[in-house]
C-alpha cells in the first residue's frame, strides 16, 4: 500500500483509520527521517482508540504510555537507543506480552527486536513537502 499525505492533519486522519483496525497484540514498526510524519500518524491512531492524552514522540522518555482507549499503546521510540541490548534492558519483551498495540518509531534501527507479525510502515518526504507512506 502507499499513500500521499499532504499535510500533518492527513497522516493523524490516516492514523486514525488505521487504528480501526487495530487489536491487542499487533506491533507497527515506523521508518523514516526525522520530521516524516511517524508521531503524527501515531497522534491519530492513539486518538482514535479514544484517548485524550497528548502525544508526543518518546525521543527522551523511550517509551509513552497511553491506557485511556480502547487499547492501551506503548509508543517507543529507538532513535536514541544505542544497542538492542539497551531496548530489552527497559522492559520491552514485557510490553510486547501486553494486551495493547506497540507502536516503534525508529523501528528499523533494531529490526531483529520486533515480532514477525510486525506491521511495518515506511515514511519519506517528497521533494513538494508531502509525506509518502509505505506499507
Amino acid at each position: 500500500m502507499k499513500k500521499i499525505l499532504t499535510s500533518e492533519k492527513e497522516t493523524r486522519e490516516f492514523g486514525a483509520e488505521i487504528a480501526g483496525d487495530l487489536r491487542p497484540g499487533d506491533v507497527l514498526g515506523l521508518m523514516g527521517q526525522l520530521g516524516a510524519g511517524k508521531t503524527h500518524f501515531t497522534q491519530g491512531i492513539v486518538a482514535a482508540l479514544g484517548s485524550e492524552t497528548a502525544v508526543t514522540s518518546p525521543t527522551f522518555t523511550l517509551v509513552n504510555e497511553y491506557h485511556d482507549g480502547r487499547l492501551p499503546v506503548f509508543h517507543f521510540d529507538f532513535y536514541r537507543m544505542d544497542s538492542p541490548d539497551e531496548v530489552v534492558k527497559i522492559g520491552w519483551d514485557e510490553f510486547l506480552d501486553e494486551p495493547g498495540v506497540v507502536i516503534v518509531e525508529w523501528a528499523d534501527k533494531f529490526p531483529e527486536l520486533l515480532p514477525d507479525h510486525t506491521t511495518w510502515w515506511k515514511f519519506s518526504m517528497a521533494e513538494d513537502e508531502s509525506r509518502v507512506l509505505e506499507s
